[in-house]
């Protein structure tokens, strides 16, 4: 067989096989639809375009109620409601006596007695020890060491036999019925610490339980080292299973709104830098909507355009919505 006449061939076949399949395209097109049954209504010459004729007619699939329900998706929601949101800043901190005092001997010299320990109550005046300045081929007097304030000793960090001089602090007096907190506030928060900032305070010896403090003291220098601002707090009520010593974890609030709308952080999706939220009506039809906030706080959010109050919007299954998706409330 020439080439030529092998070409034909070929060429003839692939033909036959396009027209072969041009035509079951066409079957599946026209033939078959056309040869299926119709519902009652069209079998007995029901009028087009209504009743059962006309869903038919429609080629949608039709249980015994009309039409196949469309899934609808179970969602969660919380009010638009007026409410108050915080900023804060969570730091470490401890609990100190309200004054703590170090007390110095006059002289150098051995320290030959030491009368108070830690926990002891002194009185101002009180001589807590004595010092000899002695030196070797002569003698002089003991030199009392006096405590220049009244409270409870703190610490005693020399032992009787000890030298010392009068740089030495022989223990450490402080006032116990007056308990503050210490902390060291970062840099980028300084301008937030002021005379009153009310915080929240937790203790780690007290789980569980927070206590109400305000901030009353404000270093007016940061520290080179660390970059940061030591401030003071007073607890707004004091409680006698507080420690002078106890870890604490601070939570200053810095800034405060009241009385604005808020919604609860889940509610939001962030679409290419657009704020959205889904609201649903009384027909239980989900809306997208493009919001703007304001301040933010770990659980809440400030609106401050594109809702109403009262308006419910979607906190749970909102990822799954198109807008006017029908849903369905739950718990």
């Amino acid at each position: 067989m020439s080439k030529s006449k092998a070409s034909r061939v070929v060429t003839l076949i692939i033909v036959l096989l396009i027209l072969a399949l041009a035509g079951l395209i066409v079957y599946s097109l026209v033939v078959k639809p056309s040869s299926r049954p119709q519902a009652a209504g069209g079998a007995q010459g029901g009028p087009p375009g209504g009743g059962a004729g006309a869903a038919a007619g429609s080629g949608r699939p039709q249980g015994s109620g009309g039409g196949a329900p469309r899934n609808v998706t179970a969602v969660r929601v919380s009010p638009v409601a007026l409410g108050t949101i915080e900023n804060s800043v969570v730091i470490n901190g401890d609990v100190l006596a309200r004054t703590q005092v170090a007390i110095y001997p006059t002289v150098a010299g051995k320290l030959t007695s030491l009368r108070f320990r830690p926990g002891d109550t002194v009185r101002q005046g009180d001589t807590v020890g004595m010092v000899d300045p002695s030196r070797p081929g002569e003698v002089y007097s003991q030199s009392p060491v006096v405590s220049t304030i009244g409270g409870t000793v703190l610490s005693a960090p020399v032992s009787p036999g000890d030298t010392v001089s009068a740089s030495t602090p022989v223990i450490t007096v402080g006032d116990l019925s007056s308990l503050v907190l210490e902390t060291n506030v970062p840099e980028r928060f300084v301008n937030a610490a002021r005379l009153g900032l009310a915080a929240q305070v937790s203790l780690e010896a007290l789980p569980g339980e927070t206590f109400s403090a305000v901030v009353n003291e404000v270093s007016p220098v940061l520290d080179p080292a660390s970059r940061t601002l030591r401030i003071r707090l007073r607890f707004t009520r004091q409680d006698e299973r507080i420690r002078a010593g106890m870890f604490a974890m601070i939570t200053l609030v810095t800034s405060s709104r009241r009385n604005v709308p808020v919604i609860p952080r889940a509610a939001v999706i962030n679409t290419y830098g657009d704020w959205v939220v889904f609201t649903v009506d009384e027909k239980n039809t989900a809306h997208r909507k493009e919001i703007t906030l304001g301040m933010e706080s770990e659980t809440l959010l400030e609106v401050t355009g594109g809702l109403e109050l009262g308006e419910k919007v979607v906190i749970a299954g909102q990822n799954f919505l198109s807008d006017n998706d029908t849903v369905r409330l739950t718990e």
